[in-house]
């Protein structure tokens, strides 16, 4: 097997800079997640619009927009990926109960 050594400096999230030296074959590279957010009875738009802006760090409007999208198609994809990422999202939306789902692209 053809091994290669990635080295990259990437920013994944905003203000968040990482940088990438891994041994691998590049497969790594190819896994692509998403974190989609379902829609609930229970919480109110401005409980999910607040803990959207601390999951994913975005601008209240998008936040306002992932919202809406829930609650008129039932679910929104919120963020897509490196699988840990995804988790932190999924895990920040959970921390109220949120229901979520984290699915490969």
């Amino acid at each position: 097997m053809n091994s290669t050594l990635i080295q990259q400096r990437t920013t994944v999230w905003p203000g968040i800079e990482t940088k990438k030296s891994e041994q691998g074959t590049g497969t790594e590279l190819l896994d692509a997640y998403r974190v989609v957010l379902f829609n609930d009875d229970v919480h109110t738009f401005d409980e999910v619009i607040t803990q959207l802006i601390k999951a994913i760090r975005c601008s209240r409007s998008k936040a306002e927009k992932h919202t809406w999208e829930v609650h008129t198609r039932g679910k929104s994809i919120v963020f897509a990926g490196p699988i840990s990422l995804c988790l932190q999202v999924s895990s920040t939306l959970e921390e109220i109960s949120l229901r979520t789902e984290i699915q490969t692209i």
